[in-house]
């Protein structure tokens, strides 16, 4: 150990701290045998305190055999007898050897195909991107225009979305960016209407303003849109094109209707266009905001679409709430990486965000109908699939008569990760246990094994 450093308490005399701290240290295999200590000085010096300080701490240490001195060398750690502390160590190696140990499958949500990132066009152009005189800057508030300009030609070709690079904001996730939009909305509307189920990171941020919340039931033939009439709250949050968590889209029909209500109430929409770019059985619906861009404030990411890491959102705003999202935030930094904003305007500038997209939703595609394939020839009437038209995974409803916690946990016990679904409900709970399967990021034959597992673990026969 070079050196190490620590605060004090006032309970106790420092020496004693020291002493402490570096027997801790070697009962736990920190400073590991015939490592050497850093010197008296050297410590006294890290820890601002007197070197007789540190030379008592170093003598108790001597006097009870866990380390030695050396004359000029130093101090060094002793090797210690196990008996004096392999029962702690057996126990804390035990858990975390049962804590790290990894599942055999995990059929997680929230991770991205790795073996099709187009990492190589990604890093030239960041390096490219480095080499220019305006990479070395803050970044705009409001996002690098740049990339709300392609932002804005790529909403107008692929969701019939008409607005200008100006309407646009840049931020890091589409949670941060509702905290931001509540905070201007709050003081005109007190409460707002929520998908059940629904998104709950978009409940935890209007949450957040203490908004009040009125519940839209959904089911698997879509959203009961004639519950509307019998709600007060004129501000609604909805994911159209892939619902969180069912799966389901919005039809024509359904788009008219939510319109000609948000209309009526002089309200606004939320449109959360959510794996708005992975739909496989028909082209996607336009967006809500293609419908009526006044009552619709527009929400996108590159999270599920390219990579979570890059932390690239934005929205887009009709003209009275940008003018009031712009007076408050126009002191407010930048949320989201300049380097990035720039890397993926230059992707995008040069199509290869579309060659992106086209190749990933055959990838995802093929992925969801083997998991589907799968599922079906394991498991036939012992479960129903929900949402294998779109998105980057399905839920399955088992057929038992077992909770959600059980599911998971007899999964688990076999070596596959599932995922729960009664985060995302609020009172509109469904009769059986539903858990969530994502496949993205798994081969052919990783979903083939996992689906066997949850068979053996769900059926045992």
């Amino acid at each position: 150990m070079n050196n190490t450093i620590f605060t004090f308490n006032d309970n106790d005399p420092k020496y004693k701290q020291i002493y402490d701290k570096f027997k801790s240290y070697i009962e736990q295999g920190d400073i590991l045998a015939n490592e050497q200590l850093p010197s008296i000085r050297q410590l006294a010096d890290s820890l601002h305190v007197s070197r007789n300080t540190t030379l008592l701490a170093y003598e108790q240490l001597v006097a009870e055999g866990y380390i030695r001195g050396e004359g000029r060398k130093g101090y060094f750690a002793n090797e210690l007898e196990p008996l004096l502390f392999q029962e702690t160590l057996i126990s804390y190696d035990k858990k975390q050897t049962e804590s790290k140990k990894p599942p055999v499958v995990n059929f997680r949500a929230d991770v991205v195909d790795k073996t099709n990132f187009p990492l190589k066009i990604w890093r030239r152009m960041a390096n490219q991107v480095l080499t220019i005189q305006d990479s070395f800057r803050y970044g705009e508030p409001f996002g690098e225009e740049c990339l709300r300009e392609q932002i804005s030609t790529y909403l107008f070709q692929s969701r019939g979305v008409k607005t200008n690079a100006n309407a646009i904001i840049i931020g890091s996730s589409t949670q941060q960016m509702l905290v931001y939009l509540g905070h201007i909305l709050k003081d005109e509307f007190q409460s707002i209407i929520v998908e059940d189920p629904g998104y709950d990171g978009a409940r935890e941020a209007f949450y957040f303003h203490r908004f009040m919340f009125e519940t839209l039931p959904v089911y698997e033939t879509g959203a009961e849109l004639s519950q509307l009439e019998q709600l007060k709250s004129r501000l609604i949050y909805v994911t159209p094109s892939h619902q969180s968590p069912i799966g389901v889209s919005m039809s024509i029909q359904q788009r008219q209707m939510i319109i000609h209500w948000v209309n009526k109430m002089r309200g606004y929409i939320i449109e959360d266009d959510y794996d708005s770019e992975f739909r496989y059985t028909q082209k996607p619906f336009p967006a809500l905001a293609s419908i009526d861009s006044a009552r619709v404030i527009y929400l996108g990411n590159f999270s599920k679409s390219f990579l979570p890491g890059i932390r690239l959102s934005y929205m887009v705003l009709p003209q009275p709430l940008l003018n009031r999202y712009k007076n408050q935030f126009l002191h407010f930094e930048a949320t989201t990486s300049l380097l990035s904003q720039l890397t993926m305007a230059k992707f995008m500038e040069e199509g290869e965000w579309s060659r992106h997209i086209k190749r990933m939703r055959l990838v995802y595609k093929r992925k969801m109908q083997h998991l589907v394939s799968a599922l079906k020839e394991q498991f036939a009437q012992n479960i129903s699939i929900i949402g294998e038209q779109s998105g980057l995974y399905v839920l399955v409803k088992v057929h038992l008569k077992h909770s959600e916690e059980w599911l998971i946990q007899q999964a688990s016990s076999h070596g596959v990760t599932v995922y729960p679904t009664s985060l995302y409900f609020i009172k509109n709970n469904t009769d059986e246990p539903m858990v969530k399967l994502g496949f993205s990021n798994l081969s052919s034959n990783e979903i083939d094994v996992g689906v066997k597992l949850l068979k053996k673990a769900w059926f045992k026969k």
